[in-house]
């Protein structure tokens, strides 16, 4: 697999405001996802976690009963790459019910 490129600044600034819910803090992508109960919080995270198994992606998440917090990354690359707008996407339709 070829290593991921590293997105520049205003790339990743117009894919952001694309994206929704997520914001750059620092080097990573964030955001915080709420859900009703632990069940459905931990249920996200699942199905988050065999999109991030299949595109070999893997975020970095927090999770305190109805809250993940994820931030997104790409250490390869030295920064945010397309993996993690990909990722990203795939956390929103996840949580959207899709």
């Amino acid at each position: 697999m070829a290593r991921p490129r590293k997105l520049e600044a205003a790339e990743i600034t117009q894919r952001i405001e694309a994206l929704g819910g997520w914001a750059l803090d620092g080097n990573k992508l964030a955001r915080e996802f709420v859900f009703s109960d632990f069940n459905q919080a931990f249920g996200f995270m699942t199905r988050s976690a065999l999109v991030a198994e299949r595109l070999d992606h893997h975020p970095e998440w927090f999770n305190v009963y109805a809250t993940v917090r994820v931030q997104l990354t790409t250490h390869d690359a030295g920064g945010i790459s397309e993996l993690d707008f990909e990722l990203a996407a795939a956390m929103n339709r996840i949580a959207d019910g899709g």
